[in-house]
């Protein structure tokens, strides 16, 4: 069995030492076993399983959902019925947050073509509109 550094795992799967201590203390990789010295011992799974977690925050995925599809890969019996369940929640969650950057672009555009530069920041549109109480 491979024995690699926490500098080695790092490294190789592309991460800082910070976070690889961070996703240990989080519960997404487990804490090795350590040598007689006290340097820890990880096995080449762990950049396996550091790069999913890495793919996975990638595409959108929370720490707390990476843990459970982490779960669901060694939970027996389980089938891809709720890993696919899962994921189309996550493509719910992404297109919601398209609508609202949409909506916001939106409003930026207009509130920039409102102002043009003139005048004082005391008669700025823009100002105006972000102190103004109502909905934009």
């Amino acid at each position: 069995m491979e024995s690699l550094t926490i500098g080695q795992v790092a490294r190789e799967a592309g991460v800082g030492i910070e976070t690889v201590r961070f996703y240990e203390r989080r519960g997404l990789i487990e804490e090795p076993p350590r040598r007689p010295s006290g340097y820890r011992q990880f096995s080449g799974e762990t950049v396996t399983r550091l790069r999913f977690i890495r793919s996975a925050q990638e595409l959108g995925f929370t720490l707390r959902e990476i843990k459970e599809l982490l779960s669901l890969r060694v939970t027996p019996g389980c089938n891809c019925d709720r890993v696919l369940h899962k994921t189309e929640a996550k493509i719910a969650d992404v297109e919601g947050r398209i609508r609202t950057l949409r909506r916001m672009q939106r409003v930026l555009k207009r509130l920039a073509s409102a102002c043009r530069e003139r005048g004082t920041t005391s008669t700025c549109p823009i100002l105006a509109a972000l102190d103004a109480k109502e909905e934009m």
